[in-house]
């Protein structure tokens, strides 16, 4: 079996794959990435604060 022979059996089947995912729908969808994006804000806040927390910590034994 040739390159593109191989290719073509590869995107036949990767099609009939996606026809079998369970794809959101809109609303699920706009709910998901709002838990996504809350969740990389806490996060980031988390490690902002921390980060802070021990620039003060460092600051203080450096000087």
């Amino acid at each position: 079996m040739g390159f593109f022979q191989k290719a073509k059996k590869f995107l036949k089947e990767t099609k009939s794959e996606l026809k079998k995912v369970n794809w959101p729908n809109k609303q699920q969808l706009i709910t998901y990435t709002g838990v996504v994006f809350m969740t990389v804000a806490l996060v980031g806040v988390y490690f902002w604060i921390l980060d802070t927390g021990f620039l003060g910590i460092i600051q203080l034994i450096i000087n």
